[in-house]
């Protein structure tokens, strides 16, 4: 059994289709293993997450931002749609409700113990261990299923921006999620900013890559993660980054995770013009 991830989709359902192929996937002996951001910007959100959804157990796919804004526009009245977004189709189509409902009950965050490998769609602080992200996670994701109104009501906003493990209620959530769906770079004592968004070298002191940080609690574990298109493919000890951008014009990668073998990659087109 092989496990391959693959970066962010971003509703590029074509393209997801081609580079499954190619990888060899098979339903009866492998699974596929997703960044989040299934969803927006791309041309076929409702054919991405029905054709992901149809996969059943052989699919494990943590939420990312673009996931999380779909389900707050179709559960918050406060959240508006964004320009770009290319959502309609799903909020509009004849099985909305069952998708939501799977796409709502997705983790966070997800670990393999047999191999080690933790699944996230952005980052983790440098204080938080491999436990310490799961209990946050599920926190998050107890929030989500029992009362996902409220949570989406309060969620958005980039404070606090720095971790204490004092914060608590919608604070303790707010930053979690933030953490989970929107990192790319902190601190060593877990200040995050959620403003930079550009390549490594437009990083500015004292904040470094969320891997970057040599007390990282979770060096231990091999993370996957998407969410930096900017950043591009990253491949090191213990980091893989997998949003290479196919939705900007770059490409939608996949990567056995379990064969010492070069990344799988399809060439985009690309749907927008700037990442946003």
């Amino acid at each position: 059994m092989s496990r391959i991830a693959i970066g962010d989709v971003q509703g590029c359902h074509a393209e997801l289709l081609k580079l499954v192929a190619r990888t060899g996937f098979s339903a009866d002996r492998d699974r596929l293993w997703f960044t989040g951001d299934l969803v927006n910007r791309g041309p076929a959100s409702l054919e991405t997450l029905r054709y992901v959804r149809s996969l059943g157990d052989n699919a494990i796919t943590v939420l990312g931002n673009h996931d999380l804004h779909l389900l707050a526009l179709s559960l918050s009245a406060k959240r508006k749609p964004k320009s770009g977004d290319t959502l309609e189709d799903v909020l509009n189509a004849r099985d909305r409700d069952v998708l939501l409902e799977w796409l709502i009950t997705r983790p966070l965050a997800h670990f393999d113990e047999a191999s080690g490998d933790l699944l996230v769609h952005a980052g983790v602080v440098p204080q938080w261990s491999v436990d310490q992200t799961l209990s946050l996670a599920r926190e998050v994701e107890a929030a989500l299923r029992s009362n996902p109104r409220t949570l989406f009501n309060t969620m958005y906003g980039d404070e606090p921006d720095k971790w204490s493990d004092s914060l608590e209620g919608a604070d303790r959530l707010r930053f979690a999620i933030n953490v989970l769906t929107r990192l790319r770079v902190c601190t060593a004592d877990g200040r995050i900013d959620l403003k930079m968004k550009g390549p490594a070298n437009e990083i500015r002191t004292p904040y470094r890559a969320w891997f970057e940080h040599e007390k990282r609690r979770t060096r231990d574990a091999r993370v996957i993660f998407g969410h930096w298109s900017a950043l591009g493919l990253v491949q090191r000890q213990n980091v893989i980054g997998l949003d290479t951008g196919c939705v900007w014009g770059g490409a939608l990668t996949a990567l056995d995770l379990d064969a010492d073998e070069p990344p799988v990659r399809l060439d985009c087109g690309g749907y927008q013009s700037a990442d946003g």
